[in-house]
Formats: C-alpha cells, sequence, structure tokens
C-alpha cells in the first residue's frame, strides 16, 4: 500500500511536470516583422492592436517633445516577448499591463519582456512613456516621413515608414486600430488629429487639441501636425463635420481648391459608394521640406496650398487606400491607381476633360518613356518605386482600361464593391482580379497581365 501511494504521487508530479513543460512551450516570441517585400522588419508578429492612445507634449523651438502612447491589443499567440516599432527619442518609463517590463532596442524595434507571458487570446495594455527631440526619418525615394518640424510646429505624414518616428506602434496597414490623439502646443499654435475634435482646452501658456478616430486606421495615417494656422473651424461637408486649417501666407491660394471640396463628395459618392469616415477636411501648411500631400485619414495634409486636382485625389483616397487597404506595400497601385482614376473622373464631372480623353492622352505617350510605362505597376522589385509614374498613371490607365474593356455599368459596380465589400479592411490585386472577373462574366487574365505585370507599353490586351 505504502508503495502504491508512493508511485501515485510519483505519478502526480511528473504529470504537473509534463503539464508545466507543455505550458512554457506555448510562449514564444512574436515575429519582429511581417515579412513585406520592401520592409521586411515593418509590423510585428503575435498580436494584433485595437487602439491607440496619443499624447503628445510639443515644444515647437526646440522640436522636443514629452509623450506617452498607450497600445491596447490582443495576443494572437501565447507571447514570450514581443515588439513594437519605434524610432523616437528616449524611453523613460515603460510598464505592461500596469507592470514595470524590461527592453531593448535594436534599429526601430522596441522589444519588449512583459513580466510574465501572455496568454493566447488575452488583452493586454502597453504604455511608452519619451522624451525628447523628434526627428524625421527618409524613405526609399530620399523623402521624408513622420514627424517633420517646421517653422511654427512640425508637419506629420508618415507614408510608408515615418510613423515610428513619433509614436511606437504595429507599424503595418494590416493591423488597423481605432486613435485617440491628444496634441499640446502653445498658445497662439492648432494641432490636427484624425477623426472628431472632441476636446480643445486652454491653459496660460497651452493649447490642447485631442481628437478621435472611431473608424480603423493604418497607422501610416495618422497624423499630429500643428503650427500656426487660420481658419481651423467645424463647417459642414456632405453632411459631415469638416476641418479646414490653413497656414496664414497659403490662405489665398487655397481658397479655390478648398472650395472645391465641398462638391467632390457629391462627385464620388455615386460610384464609389458612401463617404467611409464621420469627418472630411484638410489641412494646408507651409513648408518645402515635404514633397508631397498625404491622405491622412478623414484629413489630408498638403505642403502648400494644392490644386482641385490634387485635393480631388486625396479624398478619393478615403475610400480607396484609408478604408480599404493595400495587404504588402508593393501593391501600392491599388491606392494610388484608384486615385488618379477619380482624380480624371473628377475632371469629367466637373465638364473638364472626359476619360476617353484623358485615356487617348496618357496612352498616346511615347513606349520609350520609362517613367509612365515602367515599373508595372503589380509588378514592382525596388521599395524606390513605390511611387513613381508608373504607380499612379499606368496604375490609373488599367482602371480606364477595364472601364473601357467591360462597359461602365459592371465598371461601376465593380467600384462600388470594392469600396463596400473590403470596407476598413484590406485587399489585394488577386482580390480585384477575381471581382473585375465576377462582375463583367469574363475571364480578363490577359488584360490584367498585359496592364499590371508585363514589361513596356500595354498593348494587344
Amino acid at each position: 500500500m505504502r508503495r502504491a501511494a508512493l508511485s501515485g504521487a510519483v505519478a502526480a508530479v511528473l504529470v504537473a511536470s509534463l503539464a508545466g513543460t507543455a505550458q512554457a512551450e506555448t510562449f514564444s516570441p512574436g515575429s519582429p516583422g511581417l515579412a513585406d517585400p520592401f520592409f521586411p522588419l515593418a509590423g510585428n508578429g503575435g498580436y494584433d492592436v485595437s487602439h491607440y492612445d496619443l499624447d503628445v507634449r510639443y515644444r515647437p523651438g526646440s522640436h522636443m517633445a514629452t509623450a506617452t502612447t498607450r497600445v491596447s491589443a490582443n495576443a494572437t499567440q501565447g507571447l514570450s516577448r514581443f515588439d513594437l516599432d519605434f524610432l523616437g527619442p528616449r524611453i523613460t518609463r515603460l510598464t505592461v499591463d500596469g507592470i514595470e517590463a524590461r527592453f531593448t532596442r535594436d534599429g526601430q524595434e522596441l522589444i519588449i519582456t512583459p513580466p510574465s507571458p501572455i496568454d493566447d487570446g488575452t488583452a493586454f495594455e502597453v504604455v511608452v512613456a519619451y522624451e525628447g527631440r523628434l526627428k524625421p526619418v527618409r524613405d526609399p525615394d530620399g523623402s521624408r516621413d513622420g514627424w517633420v518640424p517646421t517653422r511654427t510646429g512640425a508637419h506629420v505624414v508618415s507614408e510608408p515608414i515615418g510613423s515610428p518616428s513619433w509614436y511606437p506602434c504595429n507599424d503595418y496597414p494590416t493591423d488597423k486600430a481605432t486613435f485617440r490623439t491628444s496634441i499640446t502646443v502653445p498658445r497662439g499654435r492648432k494641432a490636427f488629429g484624425n477623426g472628431l475634435l472632441v476636446e480643445r482646452t486652454r491653459t496660460d501658456n497651452a493649447v490642447t487639441f485631442v481628437w478621435e478616430m472611431n473608424d480603423p486606421m493604418a497607422t501610416y495615417l495618422a497624423t499630429a501636425t500643428n503650427g500656426r494656422f487660420k481658419r481651423l473651424q467645424r463647417a459642414r461637408i456632405a453632411g459631415l463635420p469638416a476641418y479646414l486649417g490653413v497656414a496664414p501666407s497659403e490662405l489665398a491660394d487655397s481658397r479655390k481648391p478648398l472650395r472645391k471640396l465641398r462638391k467632390i463628395p457629391g462627385y464620388f459618392e455615386p460610384v464609389f459608394g458612401p463617404y467611409p469616415f464621420e469627418s472630411i477636411g484638410a489641412v494646408v501648411d507651409d513648408t518645402n521640406k515635404v514633397g508631397f500631400a498625404l491622405e491622412t485619414q478623414t484629413l489630408p495634409v498638403y505642403q502648400h496650398a494644392p490644386p482641385g486636382l490634387t485635393v480631388a485625389h486625396e479624398t478619393a483616397h478615403q475610400w480607396f487606400g484609408n478604408s480599404v487597404s493595400i495587404e504588402q506595400w508593393p501593391e501600392i497601385w491599388l491606392n494610388e491607381g484608384f486615385a488618379t482614376w477619380s482624380e480624371w473622373f473628377w475632371q469629367q464631372q466637373t465638364g473638364q476633360r472626359t476619360l476617353e480623353r484623358t485615356f487617348r492622352h496618357f496612352y498616346g505617350i511615347p513606349a520609350d518613356d520609362k517613367e509612365i510605362w515602367e515599373p508595372p505597376p503589380a509588378n514592382l522589385t525596388k521599395p524606390k518605386h513605390l511611387f513613381g509614374e508608373s504607380v499612379y498613371v499606368r496604375g490609373g490607365l488599367t482602371l480606364e482600361a477595364l472601364r473601357q474593356e467591360i462597359g461602365q455599368p459592371a465598371f461601376f459596380e465593380f467600384l462600388r464593391r470594392w469600396a463596400s465589400e473590403h470596407a476598413y479592411g484590406n485587399a489585394n490585386t488577386d482580390d480585384l482580379i477575381a471581382l473585375a472577373e465576377e462582375v463583367s462574366g469574363r475571364q480578363l487574365d490577359d488584360f490584367f497581365d498585359v496592364w499590371l505585370f508585363q514589361r513596356g507599353k500595354p498593348k494587344n490586351w
């Protein structure tokens, strides 16, 4: 009897030991990247972010900031550790679920070891406090991305890799989240975020603007642009709260294009479907440090007064790029091709150049014009090609050629379904081809191969 009892006790210990071993084996590090072909360390594995709460106190003269980012996430595996993307200044405190956590930094990787492993399926919260000088990054074509200091504040545009310059994040288009952004700047300045302006408070020396983005948003579409602006106002455009901010030096040149914004949703909604977000607007800065406009969600940011065509382009991105986002960066044509076709459609709807005439104009460009025809928009091989002319123009021509190929009724159905079926999510080129074939009832492999994948000027499609 004593021997049997002893064997039972040993067995119990052995079972408990094995159980503990099995449990330990369920925890592993989240991957330090999501294997994007151009940016393999962008994003991180092992969790999904549901919400960001950003609090940035910025001193424009010194470009110094004191900031806190609160990341709410859900584990998609048992996590022994995980990464965030962050290139910002010195971290002063980091907690996981309110408890101090160990961390190291390696390039853009902020590697966090929580106080105890995180179970698969568990919600957790990371708080990162940091302070110091905020600086931009350089993207592959040489442009400044992220937090770009200006004379009176900062111009904040983060496509494709700039978000980690100013807040820790899971920096990849497939991990969308809601945002609350609080930006404190000196009195006399204004600060812009995404979504709705829900609070504005003043002290003797500072003013805080709090913005809430309640629809899912990719990290690169967040903004905190700030400085001296006129006409920060709440108006109505297409029945939506509208926010317009213009640098004083750009007021005269901005009036005409921003007036066009009031009518643009009315041209797009019958074809694309309802405007996808709860606010609309524009911020016009005065800076030569950034060479592009960006469709930051709900509130595009322009480095100078834009032409109306650019306003139409960035507004179209709210459907194509912001609501429906890419799965990998080499498929950026799904953003830019749609927005380029949309600006041509806007021209037609406003009595300017017809779509057919626009197509003839661009298709008439000789084959040896490599900027327009190379590389094929869905066959990019280098990160520096992401924002090349062929992505925009040949991408837009692909869609116009499709309209002519399958007829306008089928094409408009294709646009509406693309915007609605992938709303607030992600899609890829294969999804697009499948939908075009479904709505047209035709096999279109040769068409898309010629326009999207083959080198040289498309012909014989």
